[in-house]
């Protein structure tokens, strides 16, 4: 969305989005699944677990990098993969706002 439309919109709205954009690869999804069940790895165990070449697993990591929902530690000449809790637990509570929401205001 350009700049100056998500002006129109409120912060919350900008900043679900944005996570929303970033879970929106089902590669994401199996990565962030993947941490999730091993709490942490190096590029090479999603290679193994995930039919994704090296340079397009690194893609969607910096995908899910920049909106901070993981995050990576150098290990020697590696990078070490996590979830960053934070930002976790702040993705959680607004899907779950908005899902809640919803099921508020649902027709019966």
């Amino acid at each position: 969305m350009g700049s100056s439309k998500s002006l129109y919109f409120s912060e919350e709205q900008n900043r679900l989005a944005g996570l929303s954009k970033a879970l929106s690869h089902p590669a994401r999804i199996a990565i962030l699944q993947y941490l999730v069940k091993n709490h942490t790895c190096m590029v090479g165990g999603l290679m193994e677990s995930l039919p994704l070449s090296q340079s397009t697993i690194s893609q969607h990591l910096k995908e899910l990098r920049s909106i901070g929902i993981v995050r990576g530690e150098i290990e020697g000449s590696s990078v070490c993969y996590c979830i960053d809790e934070e930002k976790w637990k702040e993705l959680t509570e607004a899907l779950q706002g908005l899902i809640f929401d919803v099921n508020k205001t649902c027709c019966p």
